[in-house]
């Protein structure tokens, strides 16, 4: 299944409720239950049907799947490439950092840069979405949206990755028994329509099952966290020379079996 969050053409209510369809011809259909949403069906898979009215993708507005996720956790340095563009180290555990829940933001929302940061930067990246138990409900994409320059110049990275709208993700979460293994999944990057990343998630340095087990050692995880797994080589701060976000740029991030994301900065 593909579970959204959604605003219905004409209303300012949201609504959850499922997208059907191959591509270019997806509908969304609601819950009949209209206060149903999206976590309340993570946290019970059998909470309602579906059996609300539909219309086509292209007629509503997606929302962030979560709007305001618990917690969202971060995995820096995950990728082996990504490791040698930033001149760092590989890590021996992975490295957790946070987001806020004022960070996540729906897929196509614009991003707006806070006047104190100069170097705007975009990682996509592969999301977790918890169910309940420390299970996978299933999997999303995200941009790890960064300030690089308070991310170097500050010790922890809560400004430079946890700024409100530092996290657009969608366009839905597609539940795990569509994603059979989420380490074989292309993951391509562009930013004004050039490709800046191409890689795969069989090039994560942690798999998935090591960083639910690693946060869980200190951390109990909800339904309706998200862990987003790190960014592969070809961000901005990695080009020659970098090459950071500007007003009106747009970001398109693509995983394969997951659909896409797409915003501008604002």
């Amino acid at each position: 299944m593909r579970l959204a969050t959604f605003l219905p053409p004409g209303s300012g209510d949201p609504r959850a409720g499922e997208v059907r369809g191959e591509p270019g011809e997806e509908r969304v259909y609601a819950h009949a239950q209209e206060q149903l949403t999206v976590l309340e069906r993570l946290e019970d898979p059998e909470a309602a049907p579906v059996e609300g009215p539909s219309w086509a993708l292209a007629e509503v507005t997606l929302l962030a799947p979560v709007p305001r996720p618990r917690a969202i956790f971060g995995i820096g340095l995950n990728y082996a490439d990504h490791v040698r563009e930033t001149g760092g180290e590989t890590p021996e555990q992975p490295i957790v950092f946070m987001k806020l829940p004022a960070s996540a933001a729906a897929p196509n929302a614009p991003v707006h840069c806070p006047k104190v940061v100069r170097r705007l930067d975009y990682e996509g990246e592969l999301a977790v979405v918890m169910g309940p138990g420390r299970a996978v409900a299933g999997y999303a994409i995200a941009d790890d949206v960064t300030a690089r320059d308070l991310q170097g110049r500050e010790p922890q990275w809560t400004r430079a990755k946890g700024a409100d709208g530092f996290c657009p993700y969608g366009p839905w979460i597609t539940t795990a028994d569509e994603i059979p293994d989420p380490h074989v999944l292309a993951l391509r990057t562009w930013v004004n329509g050039e490709l800046r990343q191409d890689s795969n998630t069989s090039n994560l340095i942690f798999s998935v099952p090591e960083l639910i087990e690693f946060i869980s050692e200190t951390c109990t995880l909800q339904a309706g966290d998200l862990i987003l797994t790190g960014t592969p080589s070809g961000v901005g701060v990695g080009q020659d020379p970098p090459t950071f976000l500007a007003s009106d740029d747009v970001v398109r991030i693509e995983i394969e079996r997951l659909g896409f994301i797409e915003h501008a900065v604002a």
